[in-house]
C-alpha cells in the first residue's frame, strides 16, 4: 500500500489541533490525548513496517510540487536516525500531553492545539527533503513554542519566551542564506537528495561555501544548544511549565543535532573536517562547563537543564570526531538523552506538584514517604550518569571510543564530564530522597500514583532496552551513519593531515567459534571514494581494517 504515510503523520496532529481550536473547552483533553497517542502510535506501526529504502536509503519518500516557479516541493522522506527521532517526538509528546491534567487548568484549547502544531512542526522538519520545506518547519516550530512558554511558564515566562524567540529566530535567517547559497550552487533546486548529488561533483569552495556552512552551523549550534550559545536553554526550560518542557529538551533540542547530522555534515565535508577541531573543544568546554555549573544549582529544573547543555557536548564531540563510532554513539546518544531528560523533568515537575517548590531544599528523606517515586527516580539517575546496562552509557561509551581514535587529548577531557555528571546527579537525588525528615510538609507528601507511575514505567523500560540491546537501534542507523562517514571522509583527507575518518562499524559473526567483524550484509568491504572536480579516483577507504579491535 503506497500511501503518504509521513504527510499522514504531520497531518493528523495538524488536524487535530484544528478540531480542538473548534470545539468546547470540556472536549480539550480528550481530543488532545486521541492525538497525541495516535500520532505516537502510528510513528511507531512506520517504524516496525518500514519498506525497503530508495538509493539514498529514505523510507515513504514523496514528492508533491508546491511552488514550482521556484523549484520547491512538499518532499519528505525518513531515513533511520530521522524515523526514530520522530518516534522521539511523538512519544514525548504523548507522554507530555498525559501529564498536563494537573498542571493545565485554564486555556486548555489553546494549551492542546498548540502542543499538537509543535509536534507536528517537529515532525516535518526530521523528515523534509526539500530544503525551503524544511526551513518552513524549523520556523514553525517557534511559533507554538513561544506562545506555550508566554503563557503557560512561570514569573519571568515573557521574558525566557521573548529570549529563545531571538536567539533561534536570528539563526534561521543566517540559515536561509546559506539555503539560497546551496540553491544557486546545484542549479537551482531546493532538492536535498539533487543537492546532495550536486555538491558530491562539485563541492563549494571559497567564501560562498564558508558563508553558506557558517549560517547553518551557527542555526544548529543555537537550536541545539552548543557553548556559548546556550545561554537561552537554563531561562526557557525552567520557565516552561513541565509538560512543554519535557518536549522543548527532549525533541526540540535535538533538531539542531539533526541538522548537523543531515546538512552541514554531508553538504561541506570540507569544510566539517577542518572546523572539527573547532567543534570538538567547543563540545569539551559545554561538557566541562555545564557539568560544573550543574553542581553548584540548588534548583531541580535548574540543574537538569544545565545538565543537558553538558550532555549535548557530547553529541557534538560525537557528530564531529570523524569516526563511524563518534557519529553512530552521537545520534544514539541523542535519542537517549531525549528519553532521560524528559523523565527527569517529568519527575521534577512530580516534586514540583507535591510541594510546590523546585528547590531541593524543600525536600529530603523521601525515600520512606515515596518509595515508588524513589526507585523510578534512581533508575532515571542511574541513566543520566550512564550507567553500565542503561541507555546513557552505551551512546556515551560510542562517543569517547570515537573520540579518542582522532581527538585524543579532547576525549581525555570529556571524560571527566562523566564523572561531574555522577557528582550533581547524586548530590541532587542524596538530598531530596535520603536523610531526615525535615519539614512537616515533606511528611505529608504522597507516592506516586497509579497514573503518574503508569506515565514514568515506559521511561524505565525506553532506558533499559537500550541499555541492554541498542543493536536494535544502531543497526537502523547504520547505513546512513555510513553514508555520512564515507561522505566526510574525503580521498584528500589525510593528504591535508585532517585526520581521516574511522572505520564504519562493523558486525560481529561467529566463524569457526571465533567472533570476527565483517561489514554488515549487503556492504562492500571497500567502499569507493567520492569524486573530486579536477581529482583522479583513489582506492576506497576500507571499512572493516584487518586489525581492527
Amino acid at each position: 500500500m503506497d500511501l503518504p504515510f509521513l504527510s499522514i503523520l504531520i497531518a493528523l496532529p495538524t488536524f487535530i489541533a484544528l478540531v480542538v481550536a473548534f470545539n468546547p473547552e470540556r472536549l480539550a483533553r480528550t481530543l488532545g490525548l486521541f492525538g497525541a497517542w495516535s500520532t505516537f502510535a502510528l510513528s511507531v506501526a512506520m517504524l516496525i513496517l518500514r519498506t525497503a529504502p530508495n538509493a539514498n536509503g529514505f523510507f515513504y519518500v514523496k514528492d508533491y510540487v508546491w511552488l514550482a516557479d521556484l523549484g520547491v516541493s512538499f518532499k519528505v522522506g525518513a531515513d533511520g536516525p530521522a524515523m526514530l527521532l520522530v518516534v522521539l517526538t511523538t512519544f514525548l509528546t504523548a507522554f507530555a500531553v498525559q501529564a498536563s491534567q494537573n498542571v493545565i487548568r485554564e486555556n486548555q484549547k489553546a494549551f492542546y492545539a498548540l502542543m499538537l502544531l509543535m509536534e507536528a512542526a517537529m515532525i516535518g522538519a526530521f523528515v523534509s527533503l526539500d530544503l525551503i520545506l524544511f526551513y518552513v518547519f524549523f520556523e514553525a516550530v517557534l511559533i507554538p513554542a513561544y506562545f506555550l512558554i508566554g503563557i503557560y511558564g512561570g514569573t519571568n515566562r515573557v521574558a525566557a519566551g521573548l529570549k529563545f524567540l531571538l536567539y533561534t529566530l536570528v539563526g534561521s535567517l543566517l540559515m536561509l542564506v546559506s539555503i539560497i547559497a546551496l540553491y544557486l550552487h546545484a542549479g537551482q533546486t531546493f532538492d536535498y537528495e539533487m543537492i546532495l548529488a550536486a555538491v558530491t561533483a562539485s563541492p563549494m569552495t571559497g567564501g560562498l561555501a564558508a558563508v553558506a556552512f557558517g549560517g547553518f552551523a551557527l542555526a544548529f549550534a543555537i537550536k541545539t544548544p552548543l557553548f556559548p550559545f546556550h545561554t537561552w536553554l537554563p531561562d526557557t526550560y525552567v520557565e516552561s511549565p513541565t509538560p512543554v518542557t519535557v518536549v522543548l529538551a527532549g525533541a526540540m533540542g535535538k533538531l539542531g543535532v539533526y541538522g548537523f547530522y543531515r546538512f552541514v555534515l554531508p553538504l561541506f565535508p570540507d569544510l566539517s573536517r577542518q572546523a572539527a577541531p573547532a567543534f570538538v573543544w567547543l563540545a569539551v568546554a559545554a561538557i566541562i562547563y555545564g557539568a560544573l555549573v550543574a553542581a553548584v544549582q540548588r534548583d531541580t529544573k535548574r540543574l537538569i537543564a544545565y545538565s543537558s547543555v553538558s550532555h549535548l557536548g557530547f553529541i557534538i564531540m560525537g557528530l564531529f570526531s570523524g569516526t563511524a563510532y563518534g557519529v553512530s554513539g552521537a545520534m544514539l546518544q541523542a535519542i537517549n538523552h531525549g528519553v532521560t531528560t524528559g523523565a527527569l523533568f517529568l519527575i521534577a515537575g512530580i516534586l514540583y506538584e507535591r510541594r510546590g517548590s523546585n528547590r531541593i531544599a524543600s525536600f529530603g528523606g523521601l525515600w520512606e514517604q515515596m518509595p515508588v517515586f524513589g526507585r523510578i527516580f534512581l533508575i532515571v539517575t542511574f541513566s543520566a550518569i550512564a550507567l553500565p546496562l542503561t541507555n546513557g552509557f552505551v551512546g556515551e561509551f560510542l562517543i569517547l571510543l570515537g573520540t579518542f581514535q582522532t581527538f585524543p587529548l579532547a576525549a581525555g577531557i570529556a571524560t571527566t564530564g562523566v564523572i561531574w555528571s555522577a557528582v550533581y546527579m547524586l548530590w541532587m537525588f542524596q538530598r531530596v530522597m535520603y536523610g531526615p525528615v525535615r519539614r512537616a510538609e515533606v511528611r505529608r507528601l504522597r507516592d506516586l500514583s497509579g497514573a503518574e507511575t503508569g506515565r514514568l514505567a515506559p521511561f524505565v523500560a525506553v532506558i533499559f532496552l537500550f541499555g541492554i540491546a541498542p543493536w536494535l537501534f544502531t543497526r537502523m542507523m547504520d547505513p546512513s551513519v555510513k553514508s555520512v562517514v564515507e561522505l566526510v571522509s574525503g580521498q584528500a583527507a589525510g593528504s591535508r593531515g585532517i585526520p581521516a575518518l574511522a572505520p564504519s562499524l562493523a558486525t560481529p559473526t561467529e566463524t569457526g567459534g571465533d567472533a570476527v567483524l565483517t561489514p554488515p550484509e549487503g556492504v562492500s568491504e571497500t567502499v569507493p571514494s567520492l569524486p573530486r572536480e579536477g581529482a583522479e579516483p583513489t582506492p576506497g577507504v576500507t571499512t572493516a581494517p584487518e586489525n581492527t579491535p
